[in-house]
């Protein structure tokens, strides 16, 4: 039952999108303030409520296609281990009881969940996606908005710098990650009829494209220290991880892809975190050694 459940809100994806929250979170809690073990629990509990029922409904839209494509086959309500109906309304009672609850934290949060919902259960669903190859571009918005969410939660004021580099990172970090699996998966995007760059453009192309948006993104990261108060611990680790980032970009693409795809997406990923955590550590640093 649980492994039916966490399949059908894609658990794995919302682990990162907790991450990603977290560290919003605590990027934005004011050092000044007393810290609240409740509020915080709230906003964890708001923040899953929230992407497991929209990655839900997604699955209760999409279950038809997910029937033609094998790497989505076996899903709970593609493979009929749960109804349609049933799947969602739960995504619904999640949507609903996540916005609420974030709602009660921020206001900002609360309206910001629901632009994320319009955005990847609408447009991107049922506009984007199925007609436009660079559909994972618009596509980001909502993917990134977590982490302004969890920023939103402690401050209101997310259009300043700080909030901007977190948006930043990871929206520009979602596309190197989804057409590097398109590129992987590109067999399954064809026969589903999903306009994806593979697909339309080649593999050859779609890397020209991963490779800009993997050059910008390490590019925020690197120059974070205009978005930032940061330390030289910062430099210490998000260059080395940008070096590498890069590094394993250029073996995918001499490759023309088809070896080490699998490493690049991985310090893709990895770096995410790091490029979200790393402000984190260097901000709440004196907690424990002193300003470094």
């Amino acid at each position: 039952m649980f492994k039916t459940f966490s399949s059908l809100t894609k658990f794995g994806i919302v682990i990162f999108v907790l991450l990603a929250g977290l560290a919003g979170y605590a990027t934005g809690y004011q050092i000044e303030n007393a810290f609240d073990w409740k509020h915080l629990i709230t906003f964890i509990l708001g923040l899953y409520l929230l992407s497991s029922g929209s990655l839900a409904l997604n699955q209760v839209q999409e279950y038809k296609l997910d029937q033609k494509m094998p790497r989505t086959q076996s899903r709970p309500i593609a493979s009929g281990k749960i109804k349609p109906a049933a799947g969602f309304i739960l995504a619904v009672a999640m949507i609903f009881c996540g916005i609420n609850l974030l709602h009660d934290l921020s206001a900002t949060a609360g309206y910001l969940s629901v632009v994320s919902i319009a955005l990847y259960n609408g447009l991107y669903t049922y506009v984007w996606k199925p007609k436009w190859i660079f559909a994972a571009v618009p596509g980001a918005i909502p993917g990134a908005l977590p982490v302004t969410i969890g920023y939103a939660v402690n401050d209101s004021q997310i259009f300043n710098s700080e909030s901007i580099y977190l948006f930043l990172i990871m929206f520009l970090w979602q596309m190197p990650h989804f057409w590097t699996l398109a590129i992987r998966y590109k067999e399954d995007y064809r026969l589903g009829g999903i306009p994806t760059l593979p697909t339309a453009l080649g593999t050859q192309k779609t890397l020209f494209h991963v490779g800009l948006y993997t050059f910008c993104y390490a590019g925020v990261a690197i120059a974070s220290p205009f978005f930032l108060t940061t330390s030289w611990v910062f430099a210490a680790v998000v260059f080395p991880f940008a070096f590498m980032l890069l590094k394993e970009f250029f073996r995918l693409y001499r490759s023309e892809g088809k070896q080490r795809w699998f490493a690049f997406f991985m310090w893709t990923n990895v770096s995410m975190l790091v490029f979200l955590f790393v402000p984190v550590l260097d901000k709440w640093s004196f907690l424990f050694i002193g300003r470094v």
